[in-house]
């Protein structure tokens, strides 16, 4: 699979899956909210699969910068009307 078309997914399913995670871990901290969206997206890529074929070689550096991905995401839709 083209690496651009299995970053895109996982950004496009972000959205949702943080609001989703967060309507059913509200209490929870963020960084557990946060672990559970990782989990998710990386299912939705299937990170697994991309290791094994080389699209991403290091998956490491790939979670942590989805990680980066999510907060950026949170922060966006907390500074938005969503989070009124």
């Amino acid at each position: 699979m083209d690496f651009m078309k299995l970053l895109l997914r996982g950004i496009s399913v972000l959205p949702g899956t943080i609001q989703g995670i967060e309507s059913v871990y509200g209490a929870k901290s963020g960084e557990e909210k946060k672990a559970a969206a990782l989990e998710i997206v990386s299912a939705a890529i299937k990170l697994t699969d991309a290791v094994t074929d080389k699209s991403i070689v290091d998956a490491d550096g790939f979670t942590r910068g989805l990680g980066l991905v999510v907060d950026g995401v949170v922060a966006c839709l907390n500074a938005s009307i969503w989070a009124q």
